[in-house]
Formats: structure tokens, sequence, C-alpha cells
């Protein structure tokens, strides 16, 4: 039933927003399972961005964390919505099409979000970047991506997840160019990794590898870093699969789960690669990057 999902999605993504709608109409929508003190949370910082907006309706950033805050349970159509209205208000406002962009992704509208993303992409040409403040904090609540970086990524992501590997590889590159710390270097890193050996450019890939060479700290993305440390040779697959066996139901399991799938199949296991693929797309993390990306891998697999 998922793998006919998804190939729907893909056939009712259309190019430019103004035939989006049929997609994000379409699209089947899937609320995480929240824990009660999740539930809370997110239900109170909801309440305080919808007051934030009735008393500052004509301000971006009231739009902007009222779309997130709406996002955070799992109401993407409603953000989405949020969106939109921002943009009707702030055409030129680059971070409504990035988040708009994330959402699409996350409803399997691809072509809509690269649509919004390279809208995104033309906006910040030339200008300064900035950092994105988190809406979920990390351990150490030190926001770790910033505006480019997460339009370059959200569009290497959604080019990625269609095959188009050319135009990926081409957002991964210009995402590293704005990618300054261990965090985002280790996420981007990765995925352009992964784009690099579906297009057969495996010295290239190696080259990238080199970079991450040592001890390297990272505070949010310590799953992309195992996953590399796994392809230069130091860890051993084995060793990683057990650590997600029995639990399809982490971020990280979809995260960890999709890399080491894709381990698997460059080393020629196709059939392996599939078991761990419909392990993943079996899990409650619908929204994650990693459920997607295993969720089109099944679909090309058919």
């Amino acid at each position: 039933m998922r793998h006919l999902f998804f190939a729907a999605a893909l056939m009712l993504a259309g190019g430019g927003f103004a035939n989006a709608q049929s997609c994000v109409e379409e699209a089947r929508e899937v609320r995480p399972i929240l824990s009660d003190a999740a539930r809370i949370e997110y239900t109170s910082k909801l309440a305080e961005a919808k007051a934030v907006f009735a008393a500052k309706p004509n301000e971006a950033d009231s739009f902007i964390w009222l779309g997130r805050r709406t996002a955070y349970p799992g109401d993407n159509k409603g953000a989405i919505k949020i969106f939109t209205d921002g943009i009707s208000k702030f055409p030129s406002d680059a971070r409504f099409y990035r988040h708009r962009g994330h959402r699409l992704i996350t409803l399997r509208c691809f072509d809509d979000a690269i649509a919004d993303l390279e809208k995104a992409a033309k906006l910040i040409k030339g200008k300064a970047d900035e950092v994105e403040p988190d809406g979920l904090p990390n351990a150490k609540n030190i926001p770790m991506s910033t505006l480019q970086s997460n339009i370059w990524y959200h569009l290497g992501l959604a080019y990625y997840v269609k095959a188009d590997l050319k135009n990926a590889l081409r957002a991964y590159r210009q995402a590293e160019k704005v990618s300054t710390n261990n965090d985002m270097r280790v996420a981007t890193g990765y995925w352009h990794y992964m784009t690099l050996r579906r297009l057969g450019k495996d010295a290239d890939a190696r080259r990238l590898l080199d970079r991450f060479a040592g001890a390297i700290d990272v505070i949010e993305n310590d799953d992309y870093l195992k996953l590399i440390k796994l392809n230069r040779g130091e860890l051993k697959v084995d060793g990683l699969l057990a650590s997600i066996q029995g639990d399809a139901n982490t971020l990280g399991s979809a995260s960890l789960g999709y890399g080491i799938g894709n381990y698997f199949l460059y080393n020629g296991d196709k059939e392996k690669a599939r078991r761990i693929f419909q392990k993943i797309v079996d899990g409650n993390q619908w929204a994650s990057f990693g459920y997607i990306a295993a969720e089109a891998e099944l679909a090309r697999m058919k």
C-alpha cells in the first residue's frame, strides 16, 4: 500500500505550486506517535505561536513560527497553508519557500518541493547567510544549520529521492559551501557521498570520505558520522546493524537503516538492502528522510 501511495505521489506532483494543491490534497499524512511529554510541549508551543500570530499578524516571523509549530506534531498540510499565506504577503522571503519545500517533501510532493527550494535558492543568491533558529533544540541548545544550508540540503534530498542525481549533486556541492560546522558537514557530506556512489563516481566518493579522517565531534548527526565511518572502514556493518535490529521505530533506526541498506547495495547485496529498506518502512518514522528515501528505493526495486 505504501508503494502504491509513493507512486501516486510521484504522478500527482506537478511543476510550480499552482499545481501542487492537488498533490497536497491527495497526499496521505501520517501523524507521529507522541509521548505525553512531547504532546504537552508541542501543544504549548503551538498555543504560544498562535498567540504571537494573533498579536502580530503582519510580521513574517509570526507566519514562520506558526507554520513550523503546526508542522511539528504532524500537521504538514496545515503548515503548508500557513506558509502559502505567508508567501502571499512576503513573496521575496526565502524562508517561506524553504519551509514549505521541506513539508512538501514530507508529503512526497517532490516536484513542487523542488520548485519551492529552487525559488528559495534564487532569492538568497548574493545575500549573507543567517543562522536558522531551532524549533526542536539539540542537547546543547546550539543551532547547527543556516537558512542557506537548509535550502540546498533539502533541495538535494528532493532531487535524490527522485533519482535526479546530477541535480542532487549540484545541490549538495552548494550545501557544502555553506555548511560551517561539523554537524552540517557530516550530514551534507554523507548525502553527497551517497549521490556520488549512485552516479558511479567511486573515486570522487572516496576522496570525499578522506575529509572525515580522525576524531570529529558532532552534537546532532552522530548517525551520519557512524555511516561515514562505516564506509571509511572504521566501523563494522554487523555492529551497526545490530544496533537497529528489532527497532524500526526511532529516527536513528531510519537514518542508520537507510545508510546500512545503501552499504549493502553498493557491495552487491541487493536482497539484504531490500530487507533493510522494508524494515524501515514497516516502522513508524514516516516523516523522516531515511524513511522517505527507503520508500523511494522500494518503489524503484519493484
